[in-house]
């Protein structure tokens, strides 16, 4: 399954509604979005509400559809379960939920004081934990990492919704192993990646799904895909230990200035020939990836979204590997 990110540090929200209608109805299989109080950096300029988009695409008509979130800080793990099942009603089987432990960025707004990540660790599986629970109908007290009382969720998802975990390292891919019903990441150099699925597998993960966003930049020239990559998302390929608890897109835009080209290719596949990105995808889904939502990261979508429709995704083939843990 080939999907289209949507990403709401980019674009306002009604041009990414009809981006993400565009794609869909260009043949991308899926959709789906970021989360975000904040952009990652000015001039990118956008931050739209997530799950009011999100409502706002499933109104259109059915789409399979997820989102990578932070449960608590900025919102309560209840509230997140409610949100998601509600949107689950419009699009029954289609929906997934991937919970991450957060950025400051986003999640320091509330003026709490942000925690170190064992601590946001131990609140995101608290939440995790509340938010199945709701969903089978339970009615949830807690106290500890994540405080709860007499909450029960009326309007409760109809089909089972995937809760999957994000991670980015191999430390934090081993643990989601045992609890999250499948993990997400993003793309990295090759043997990075690798490491970070053997983890997810050698903590409890083996046949469970594996999704991939994938951050590329197409377009017309390689010069034109580097600007356009260089100008939007240079900021965006720091390291957790660099940037999960700077609070400000200008804290961004500094350390950004020191990344240079090479380190930007390193995360993001630039280039602009489409057998470039069908070989990048292909390699990918033949690790076992089940699903990729590709990420176009400069601001020219309506091409990569018509170019990649007609001259990659139809070339790419499902991996036995990839093909044997659905979700």
């Amino acid at each position: 399954m080939i999907g289209f990110h949507a990403s709401h540090e980019q674009f306002a929200p009604a041009t990414l509604l009809a981006l993400a209608r565009r794609a869909v109805d260009s043949g991308f299989d899926a959709v789906m979005c970021s989360d975000h109080f904040h952009p990652w950096a000015r001039q990118q300029g956008q931050s739209g509400q997530a799950w009011a988009w999100a409502g706002a695409l499933l109104g259109q008509g059915p789409v399979s559809l997820g989102m990578v979130t932070c449960p608590f800080e900025r919102y309560h793990p209840a509230v997140v379960a409610q949100a998601i099942a509600t949107l689950e009603q419009f699009a029954p089987t289609l929906v997934w939920l991937a919970v991450g432990s957060g950025e400051a960025l986003n999640e320091a707004i509330t003026g709490a004081p942000w925690p170190a990540k064992a601590t946001r660790n131990a609140r995101l599986k608290a939440s995790a934990d509340v938010i199945r629970s709701l969903w089978a109908g339970e009615k949830v007290n807690r106290d500890g990492e994540v405080r709860v009382r007499e909450a029960q969720l009326y309007s409760r998802p109809a089909t089972p919704i995937p809760l999957l975990g994000a991670a980015l390292t191999p430390e934090t891919a081993y643990w989601l192993g045992g609890w999250a019903d499948g993990m997400i990441t993003t793309s990295m150099p090759m043997d990075a990646l690798r490491a970070v699925v053997r983890a997810f597998e050698a903590g409890g993960g083996t046949g469970k799904p594996l999704y991939l966003q994938v951050k590329l930049s197409y377009a017309r020239s390689h010069e034109a895909a580097l600007a356009g990559a260089r100008e939007q998302w240079r900021q965006n390929v720091l390291s957790a230990a660099q940037s999960e608890n700077l609070t400000q897109p200008e804290a961004y835009e500094e350390l950004g200035k020191q990344v240079t080209d090479a380190q930007l290719a390193e995360r993001v596949i630039i280039s602009h020939d489409p057998g470039v990105h069908r070989a990048h995808l292909q390699a990918y889904l033949d690790m076992g990836f089940q699903r990729l939502y590709l990420h176009n990261v400069n601001l020219e979508q309506e091409r990569f979204i018509d170019d990649f429709a007609s001259q990659v995704l139809p070339g790419l083939q499902e991996s036995p590997l990839s093909s044997s843990s659905q979700a």
